[in-house]
């Protein structure tokens, strides 16, 4: 109970957090069929392998997706803390606006309708779908007359059960899509590479930059709106620019992973023992807490069942869930 003021007070999470996640990007880009040692990483990093193979492997087929789910889980991570701080709810997730929903809407409009050649990539139309879906949220939001944070949750969840039985419905229409569409709802980073790195570049990291500019009235609205509005904060304002960081840091993620769910939720509360409340030290904190989460499941989906490949939000939800249930009796407690 005494280290981690200590840590805090030296200043020393954040150079710990960074030397795991680099050593953790070591390790996941020696995991695959074809196991490497941290030291053959290295050296076919270094531009000096001790096979030829090995530098094909990481430079070819691993180094960017790995990049890739690092990236993503330090976006959905961002977010997540970014949401919960809005919603002063810390069960709230990257999700809760509806993105997944839309993603999930727009990805299977793409898949069933370019069944006879791509109309639009599956991603784009995930990015797309999930902009769109958090848009209409926040313009219903805002002209139901309530303009607040609970009309943001109602809408959210009404929107997303809609979106959810449209993918149900397109899904039954179009039957021979199926798979595909599972495989994607379900997320991963299965043939990922250099493309979609770049795609994810473009967003996430303004996303993310957004959210810990914002850490100020993140921590303003954590007292309460009211007090917040006390304080000289405008709250439509605020709200409209955190949500719009938090939903395009959402957006590139499932563009890239598909709906991988719980490491919006799970990491901020990993990184609040750690860094305290301040979201300026919680949002970062959090982004490297999301992108471990996110290669230890990518890591687990490549060797679990080789040659084949598992779906990363399955480990995720196995790794949540109990998680999930922990917050809710340690709020129950509390109460």
């Amino acid at each position: 109970m005494h280290k981690l003021p200590s840590l805090k007070r030296a200043g020393l999470v954040y150079p710990i957090l960074g030397l795991a996640l680099i050593m953790g990007l070591v390790v996941s880009l020696g995991v695959g069929a074809v196991p490497l040692t941290p030291g053959e990483v290295l050296a076919a990093l270094s531009g000096s392998p001790l096979k030829a193979s090995h530098q094909a492997i990481v430079w070819d087929f691993r180094l960017a997706r790995v990049l890739l789910a690092g990236l993503c889980g330090a976006a959905l991570a961002s977010a997540g803390a970014g949401f919960q701080g809005l919603f002063r709810n810390p069960l709230a997730d990257p999700f809760v606006v509806g993105a997944s929903g839309g993603a999930a809407l727009g990805a299977t409009l793409a898949i069933v309708l370019g069944s006879r050649g791509p109309i639009i990539p599956v991603g784009i139309a995930g990015f797309i779908g999930a902009l769109c879906a958090v848009l209409l949220v926040y313009s219903l939001s805002e002209i139901s007359g309530y303009g607040s944070v609970a009309s943001l949750l109602l809408v959210g969840a009404s929107l997303s059960t809609m979106f959810s039985a449209l993918v149900s419905l397109l899904m039954m229409l179009k039957s021979d899509s199926l798979h595909e569409v599972f495989a994607w709802l379900l997320g991963g980073f299965s043939g990922r590479s250099w493309p979609q790195l770049g795609q994810a570049l473009l967003a996430a990291p303004i996303g993310m930059i957004v959210m810990w500019l914002m850490a100020r009235p993140l921590d303003a609205l954590a007292a309460g709106e009211e007090s917040a509005q006390a304080l000289g904060l405008n709250l439509r304002r605020s709200r409209l620019v955190i949500i719009a960081g938090a939903s395009l840091a959402t957006a590139a993620a499932v563009a890239a992973g598909g709906i991988i769910g719980f490491v919006g939720l799970i990491a901020p509360h990993l990184a609040r023992p750690l860094v305290g409340a301040s979201h300026a030290r919680l949002i970062p904190a959090s982004a490297l807490i999301g992108s471990l989460l996110l290669l230890f499941a990518d890591g687990l989906a490549r060797t679990l069942a080789p040659p084949l490949e598992l779906p990363v939000g399955i480990f995720t939800a196995l790794l949540g869930g109990p998680f999930f249930l922990v917050l809710l009796w340690k709020g129950g407690r509390s109460r």
